[in-house]
């Protein structure tokens, strides 16, 4: 398959990998359809700020709805289902309503899916469903282990995904990115909490473990990693790893940023940004051998010039001025 020409639905156009997919795709000559979720401000998330937003189809609304979705996947060709609630912290504080949007939410997009006959659909999981690393680096056949609410919405949506494939033939992917940074990223992250404290002066930094490793992946090359498994032709009922093969802790990646920064900032721990012993994920490590057998998926974006496009978008003031920094995003 060849994405040029196709007519796409991404769900979760207006989040931070959402809206860079979004751009991807029109550049690639797609033909658009976003969804950013309904607000009485006809407000549309990061869509506000990409470049082709008055070239794309946007249309505001709610996966939870069932017949909204069998509204929004008619006359398309591939959908990439994006939308779901991310942050760890708040499933502590929500799980109820991760259940909602992540399992209901995935179940409703299959089966409008299935009733509309779209050629592909591209579900997104998250490496977070494997937990603290058995092994590394980890594959595709990791144990999967509910460490968080928002880990076991995940396995639960991929479950619920994966069903339609082997019930009814759906043709679908199980995209799953490790850590993906890069401009507009929630502030909740740490990378944009670390490069935003600092550009606002801050001397102490306020994290939480610094130890865990990660292998952090530029949104371009997670949104490259999409694409490769839409257009790939072998990848029917697979789930797939998008990462770098490259691990590292939080605590080297926080002294990079520094370096880039030329900042002489010092960092400390802030309680209420730990999670619970058995909830801290400490080790994660993709190995990406699937898909780069399976597709022409290559890096691009090596961590060092993925750090220094994300922090140039971070300190440039306008896009600074929307992030509060002095708060703690749950």
């Amino acid at each position: 398959m060849n994405i040029k020409g196709k007519r796409v639905l991404i769900t979760g156009a207006d989040g931070f990998i959402g809206s860079h997919l979004t751009e991807v795709l029109f550049q690639r000559g797609a033909k658009v359809r976003a969804l950013s979720q309904y607000n009485s401000f006809n407000n549309w998330g990061h869509l506000e700020n990409v470049d082709c937003k008055n070239e794309i189809e946007v249309i505001c609304g709610d996966v939870r709805d069932s017949h909204f979705c069998e509204v929004i996947t008619k006359d398309i060709d591939v959908v990439f289902h994006l939308a779901a609630l991310i942050a760890i912290p708040y499933s502590y504080v929500a799980p109820d309503s991760y259940i909602d949007t992540n399992v209901k939410g995935t179940l409703n997009i299959c089966q409008a899916v299935l009733k509309n006959g779209c050629e592909k659909v591209i579900h997104t999981s998250t490496s977070e469903v494997y937990g603290t690393a058995q092994y590394v680096p980890i594959d595709e056949k990791h144990p999967l282990q509910p460490q968080s609410p928002y880990s076991a919405s995940k396995i639960g949506a991929d479950a619920i995904a994966m069903s339609f494939y082997n019930s009814f033939d759906l043709p679908l992917i199980i995209a799953r990115p490790f850590n993906t940074y890069g401009p507009r990223q929630s502030a909740r992250a740490v990378m944009p909490s670390i490069i935003t404290q600092i550009a606002a002066g801050a001397k102490e930094i306020k994290l939480g473990d610094v130890s865990p490793t990660r292998d952090f992946n530029y949104v371009l090359d997670t949104c490259n990693g999409f694409i490769a498994l839409a257009e790939a032709d072998n990848c029917l009922g697979e789930t797939v790893n998008i990462g770098s093969n490259f691990e590292i802790s939080v605590k080297d990646t926080l002294e990079l940023i520094k370096k880039i920064m030329k900042s002489d900032c010092e960092f400390i721990i802030e309680e209420q940004r730990l999670r619970a012993a058995k909830s801290e994920v400490f080790r994660l490590w993709c190995d990406n051998k699937k898909i780069t057998e399976l597709t022409d998926f290559k890096v691009q974006y090596p961590i060092e010039t993925g750090l220094e496009l994300t922090v140039d978008w971070f300190t440039n003031e306008k896009n600074l001025a929307n992030y509060k920094t002095g708060i703690y995003n749950v």
